[in-house]
């Protein structure tokens, strides 16, 4: 599986899962752009990946930030291939304990941003007739999870968004799938469990909920988005792959 010379933009690709995954694209020959809102983070992702590698400052909610990366990426190689959409947040609470403001941040980055995003980077592709766009949804958008009521939504609407773009490009050349993660050892999941009363006893809960008996890892996840995005699945098209240890097969 080669991606050689393709250019990929990877949202929230400082650290986890998205660190990962631009990491295994730049393996493979890709030109990849390192876009998160960390910028500490995010160029050391860059400067550890090297080559033509580089990191753009990214705030996926913001209409104007995202519309100047697609800018910046288009001056610098003249074309998008591959899209990513990584980026996302999380709060914990059910429906009454959810404050409106937690709401509007968890949709505004994991929702709002995959649909700004795409907004402005499938008209690049479409010029070329080509291109492919992976989305991070989550077995949270499968499932009912307790008390992560902003976080589930917000990756049901990635599904029915993904579902929705395929249908509306797929006679246009650019392909849309999503991939659906089960808990990952990621920053984002790490710092979930410090907050909770007793991070030990979590996380064998979250292990032990899984047929696999562990948690996933950021490299096995942007595995299975590389397939995603690769010409060999290239008669996927609105697919959603689960990858979260047998959680959703219950």
């Amino acid at each position: 599986m080669s991606f050689e010379d393709k250019v990929v933009i990877v949202t929230g690709a400082a650290v986890g899962i998205g660190k990962a995954t631009v990491i295994a694209f730049a393996e493979k020959g890709a030109k990849v752009v390192v876009a998160d809102i960390d910028v500490e983070k995010g160029k050391q992702t860059s400067s550890f990946i090297g080559g033509d590698a580089f990191f753009i400052e990214l705030n996926v909610a913001d209409r104007k930030s995202v519309n100047n990366m697609v800018k910046d990426v288009m001056n610098r190689f003249g074309r998008v291939d591959i899209l990513v959409n990584n980026a996302g947040i999380y709060y914990q609470g059910d429906v009454i304990e959810t404050t409106e403001e937690e709401w509007d941040k968890v949709m505004a980055v994991n929702l709002k941003g995959m649909y700004l995003c795409s907004h402005y980077v499938i008209p690049v592709m479409l010029e070329r007739g080509s291109g492919v766009v992976v989305n991070v949804a989550s077995e949270a958008g499968l499932v009912g999870i307790a008390d992560q009521v902003a976080y589930n939504v917000s990756k049901a609407g990635v599904i029915s968004l993904t579902k929705s773009m395929a249908v509306d490009f797929a006679q246009k050349g650019v392909r849309v799938n999503a991939v659906c993660p089960g808990t990952t050892e990621t920053p984002l999941v790490k710092n979930a469990l410090k907050r909770s009363k007793n991070p030990e006893n979590e996380r064998r809960k979250l292990e032990e909920c899984r047929p696999l008996n562990r948690l996933g890892r950021p490299e096995e996840i942007a595995a299975a988005i590389l397939a995603m995005a690769s010409d060999h699945l290239g008669y996927a098209t609105g697919s959603v792959l689960s990858i979260d240890g047998g959680y959703t097969a219950k």
